[in-house]
């Protein structure tokens, strides 16, 4: 359904929308997990170990990383590859799906920077 004003849409079609956009806001809410796919998608080329996401996003707690790379993990956006070296080691990639969502990230970084320019313009 295209977001637009129109009169003539049902109860239903609206309802449905809600519960599309309260998803999106449930999976990409906060301020981390949105940091992490784009580090996830700047560094796609890299082997991004825990200790080097942590180091790369400023302000985040390994215990914080750990947490979102699991919802993100859970709702099949970010993988979690474990290499059984000695000792094992675990990296993390942005998956096909989770490539899905970069154009909406890139506008929302779009908008932000706008928004950011236009408040400092006051």
């Amino acid at each position: 359904m295209k977001v637009k004003s129109r009169r003539n849409v049902s109860a239903e079609q609206c309802n449905e929308a809600m519960l599309a956009l309260r998803d999106s806001i449930e999976i990409w809410g906060g301020k981390w997990k949105l940091m992490i796919l784009l580090y996830l998608t700047i560094k796609v080329k890299e082997k991004n170990f825990f200790m080097e996401i942590v180091r790369g996003i400023p302000g985040i707690s390994g215990k914080m990383l750990s947490k979102e790379l699991k919802d993100l993990e859970m709702n099949k956006l970010v993988e979690r590859i474990v290499h059984t070296t000695a000792p094992i080691t675990v990296e993390y990639a942005i998956t096909e799906y989770g490539k899905s969502f970069v154009p909406v990230a890139e506008k929302l970084l779009q908008w932000g920077m706008s928004h950011r320019e236009l408040i400092k313009a006051k």
